[in-house]
């Protein structure tokens, strides 16, 4: 089962989303990848722990 989202709204301009949409688009990753690795990089720097989500963990075998 995939894990809930929640939306976040950030305002930027437009200069800058063109230019997070282009470099996004050459190195074949989409924005939202790119703000939610920022994200979980901003907690771990400031010692918040992050979970995983359970498509990133390891199966364990049985």
């Amino acid at each position: 089962m995939e894990p809930k989202t929640a939306r976040i709204t950030v305002l930027i301009d437009p200069g800058k989303k063109l230019a997070l949409e282009k470099l996004c688009a050459e190195q074949d990753v989409t924005p939202s990848q790119v703000v939610r690795r920022l994200i979980r990089d901003y907690l771990v720097d400031n010692g918040i722990a992050v979970a995983k989500a359970p498509s990133e963990q390891p199966q364990q075998r049985t």
